[in-house]
């Protein structure tokens, strides 16, 4: 189906994205930082991102103006996928250049249908 990026500093979110997503047939490739997920969205050229917001070195807010605003990576739309649930932290992830804000623990029917529309 879609090659998804991961970018979450959690190896257990990570595993958990995987099975889900590969499990719906995606092939998933996975950052561990905000720096590699910018680094790795350049290289690849994902589907889609799914973007942690708290990370070291590079936060997810970061990394999200680096893609969306990127030459080469402005069209990979990112879906922030955080533990912060606060309207201000998905108004400010939206004015990075996200496309989509999906709560954790995540709902897999939530997260298919915020990716179903990006896709």
């Amino acid at each position: 189906m879609s090659k998804v990026l991961v970018v979450d500093d959690s190896p257990t979110e990570i595993f958990q994205f995987k099975e889900m997503l590969e499990s719906l047939g995606h092939e998933v490739i996975t950052a561990d930082n905000g720096r590699e997920g910018v680094a790795m969205a350049r290289e690849e050229q994902p589907d889609v991102v799914l973007m942690d917001i708290v990370m070291p070195d590079m936060n997810g807010f970061q990394a999200t103006r680096q893609i969306s605003r990127g030459a080469d990576t402005k069209h990979i739309p990112v879906i922030i996928v955080s533990s912060k649930d606060q309207e201000t932290d998905k108004v400010w992830g939206e004015r990075q250049g996200a496309k989509g804000y999906v709560t954790k623990p995540v709902d897999t029917d939530e997260l298919v249908s915020v990716m179903g529309t990006l896709l």
